[in-house]
């Protein structure tokens, strides 16, 4: 996924499907690019937090953001993913909510907003 440079501070964030299946480490890059949508923005000194939201059981679970030269991945590991949609079976087991959220020079920005597909894992030692 890709964003422009900040001049769309405030704009409607990006709206994405993030299909992540139960127990497994998962991650998504967020890109930021200036207008020539070829150079990367100057992104340092921006402070990252993603984190997903479950209505269900009213739980928030912060992510792991690592930040690059110009983007960040967001990363749900393991140990947080295999309670997410807990109690159902294989397939779709359940929707949570997501954002990232971007902090610097006392500017608070959500560039991304979406929902979490959780799937089903059925292999040996899933967590059915």
């Amino acid at each position: 996924m890709t964003l422009c440079g900040p001049e769309i501070f405030g704009a409607d964030p990006v709206n994405v499907k993030w299909n992540v299946v139960r127990g497994d480490t998962s991650t998504i890059k967020v890109e930021f690019y200036e207008n020539d949508e070829v150079t990367f923005y100057n992104t340092e000194g921006w402070e990252y937090v993603a984190s997903v939201y479950s209505s269900r059981e009213e739980v928030i679970d912060e992510l792991t953001v690592v930040a690059g030269e110009g983007y960040a991945e967001i990363i749900a590991s393991p140990d947080v993913t295999k309670n997410w949609g807990a109690g159902y079976s294989v397939g779709s087991v359940g929707e949570l909510l997501f954002d990232l959220q971007v902090t610097f020079d006392g500017t608070v920005w959500t560039p991304v907003i979406g929902t979490v597909n959780i799937l089903g894992d059925v292999t040996y030692g899933g967590t059915l």
